[in-house]
């Protein structure tokens, strides 16, 4: 444990030096960077050693307040999470060492990587705190430390707004946090951890009222619907090592501090797992809906997360329904997928963003329509963007395949499990999410398809370049490891035991969850995607060196008769996913669309223009906080802006407080 805190201390002061050197560029880089990937590497050692061993490191330090002592733990369910937060953030540091030199001229550096140290720091101490103000505290300097870093180029009016729609969003969910543990701490009389797992059992009413503020408060920070809509803002105004990080690993705070809480509840009612299954297949069905009919390469993948995150939501409710229905083999086989698509979903989104930032970066541009040809232009980026893609699709050969097959094996055992008629819930799940399925492989066929084949759409993608070694080279990690998830999953839920016996409550070393982990033969899996993956390749190289050979014939394209085709006479991101906008679900997406035709007997061109913002932000949180400014804004006569009026508020507000407390004295005295 103290080598965890040392390395956590070791990121926030190679933070403050970075700062101090803002007005050297490379030399704040080189700290806050080396700074972050060194802490993160150095934290990695307890990680690993819990996960193997299973024995969670501790540290009390006497702290002299009201909410108890300072006391941090490493366990298994921690060290689960906290793996992805460190590795994830080592690489971006890398990736983000280059990427923010170019701003170099325009931007102090010292500044973001101040605050990047303090997001991967406040993420490392939201996992191990064991008191609830340490927890918020932690879980503060996360949220703030994120918001600083999505108003990066804060002169941008589309970055102010982002850094709004994250700061309202994660604020409300903190207010819902708040009076859940101030239940907790009602019932346990102190705010530790310890003390909240030792509580007597809780009626089903308020087990049931702290489940809904649990999910709604960690829900908003996760991205679940109705409370996703800040993700496609911050997202994309973030730099790409950021939106890495918050897409990858952020966002997954929301799930643990879910599995942390519900661990405080006792067994979990059958209706908790229901609504977790409902949640999360709303929440995937609108993610990559939306997805479909976005043109911001980042809004795509901001999208694609909410849609994850529905998938991972769906598979913890599978496994809370097995626990609470007592079937072992659905509650194990949910959990895992969960657990495995956590880690894969890291793995994948880091990769994602990163060959995105990597675009911005050769191009200057993240608009799919203002791009393509990349594939020649950029190799090693479009091979990284691709096998994401793959991954992110659930294809074979690759690990996101893996994560969801167990999805799938633990609704069709929940289905067939049981005769009631909640089995036709479980059934039914299995053609959403194969929908679902569906969607995410057109969505990504879409982007790379547009960006990464065909011919430049513009000046931007024909000059493109390749990005520098510090960038192509964590996305080559991450590359390699979605190939060793997908070809040695068995080794990897290995890892997995501790936390599987945490959150289910069984004993360590259960035979229960052996025998039901043998429902889901991982090992076939594994040679299966190492054989397809061995075929792709050798396809691929025969291919290359046959095509070398062959003689080619080059001329100009047929254009069935017109004389003057161009890049842009392409098909477009749009034209791609016109059937589901316009014609599936167009009530939903509501796309707008603004079209100026050729007129007059010589046209000489027409424009057209289409957008399909988040339904959810357009019909509700807009119209809700514009009620509510259009009556806070009448207290605007208030603000006088002389200080004579601001003092005398001062002295009626203290003249108030003391009667207040007058009062209170007087009647406790009766």
């Amino acid at each position: 444990m103290n080598v965890l805190l040392a390395a956590v201390i070791l990121q926030v002061a190679a933070g403050i030096i970075a700062f101090m050197l803002s007005k050297w560029p490379r030399a704040a880089t080189v700290l806050g960077a080396g700074g972050a990937a060194l802490g993160c590497l150095a934290g990695l050692a307890p990680v690993l050693q819990v996960l193997l061993t299973g024995l969670p490191q501790s540290l009390d330090l006497p702290w002299d307040a009201s909410h108890g002592p300072f006391r941090v733990e490493l366990d298994a369910l921690g060290a689960f999470f906290l793996l992805p937060v460190l590795g994830l953030s080592a690489l971006a540091a890398v990736y983000g060492g280059d990427y923010l030199l170019a701003y170099r001229d325009r931007k102090s550096l010292g500044g973001p990587w101040f605050f990047f140290n303090m997001f991967v720091a406040g993420m490392a101490i939201v996992v191990v705190a064991r008191t609830a103000f340490l927890f918020l505290v932690a879980w503060e300097v996360m949220s703030l430390s994120a918001y600083c870093l999505v108003t990066f180029e804060h002169e941008k009016s589309e970055a102010r707004q982002a850094g709004w729609v994250y700061l309202i969003a994660t604020h409300l969910g903190v207010a819902f946090l708040f009076l859940a543990f101030s239940l907790l701490g009602y019932h346990a009389g102190s705010l530790e951890f310890e003390a909240f797992q030792k509580i007597p059992s809780l009626s089903a009413g308020w087990s049931g009222l702290l489940f809904v503020l649990v999910l709604i408060g960690f829900g908003a920070k996760a991205g679940f619907v109705p409370f996703h809509v800040w993700l496609p803002e911050a997202h994309p105004a973030a730099p790409s090592h950021v939106s890495a990080l918050m897409s990858g690993v952020m966002i997954k705070m929301g799930l643990y501090g879910i599995l942390r809480l519900l661990s405080f509840l006792g067994p979990p009612a059958p209706w908790w797992g229901l609504t977790l299954v409902g949640l999360g297949l709303l929440t995937a069905l609108v993610g990559i809906s939306l997805a479909l009919s976005q043109k911001d390469i980042k809004r795509v993948l901001a999208y694609s997360s909410i849609e994850n995150m529905g998938l991972i939501a769906l598979a913890l409710g599978v496994a809370l329904w097995g626990q609470a229905a007592g079937l072992a083999a659905v509650a194990v086989l949910g959990l895992t997928a969960a657990l495995l698509h956590i880690w894969n979903h890291a793995l994948m989104k880091g990769l994602m963003f990163f060959a995105a930032g990597s675009i911005l970066h050769g191009t200057g541009a993240k608009d799919m329509e203002q791009l393509g040809g990349l594939m020649k232009r950029m190799p090693w980026t479009a091979s990284a963007m691709m096998t994401g893609a793959v991954a992110i699709s659930a294809l074979p050969p690759l690990n996101g395949f893996v994560s969801e097959w167990l999805m799938y094996l633990g609704l069709l055992k929940w289905g067939f499990s049981t005769g009631d008629s909640r089995s036709l819930i479980a059934l039914f799940a299995v053609g959403i999410l194969a929908f679902v399925g569906g969607l995410a492989a057109v969505a990504f066929v879409r982007l790379t398809g547009v960006v990464l084949l065909g011919s430049p759409r513009s000046e931007a993608a024909r000059h493109a370049h390749e990005s520098s070694r510090w960038m192509l080279a964590p996305m080559l990690c991450l590359v390699f490891l979605c190939v060793i998830v997908a070809v040695i999953p068995q080794a990897v839920t290995g890892l997995m035991g501790g936390v599987l016996e945490q959150v289910l409550r069984w004993e360590p070393g259960s035979a229960l969850a052996k025998s039901a982990s043998s429902e889901a033969p991982l090992y076939m899996i594994g040679r299966l995607n190492a054989l397809t993956m061995v075929a792709v390749v050798a396809g691929t190289l025969g291919f290359l060196a046959w095509s070398r050979k062959a003689v080619r014939a080059e001329g100009v394209t047929w254009g069935c008769g017109y004389v003057m085709p161009t890049e842009r006479m392409q098909y477009t991101g749009r034209s791609f996913a016109e059937m589901l906008t316009e014609h599936l679900l167009p009530r939903f997406l509501m796309p707008r669309t603004r079209r100026e035709g050729p007129r007059g007997l010589f046209p000489s061109r027409g424009d057209f223009a289409a957008e399909c913002p988040d339904p959810v932000s357009r019909r509700v949180y807009e119209p809700f906080f514009r009620r509510w400014a259009d009556r806070f804004s009448r207290l605007r006569i208030l603000q006088q802006g002389k200080v004579n009026v601001y003092l005398v508020y001062i002295v009626l507000t203290v003249v108030l407080t003391l009667a207040w407390v007058s009062l209170r004295t007087m009647w406790t005295a009766v």
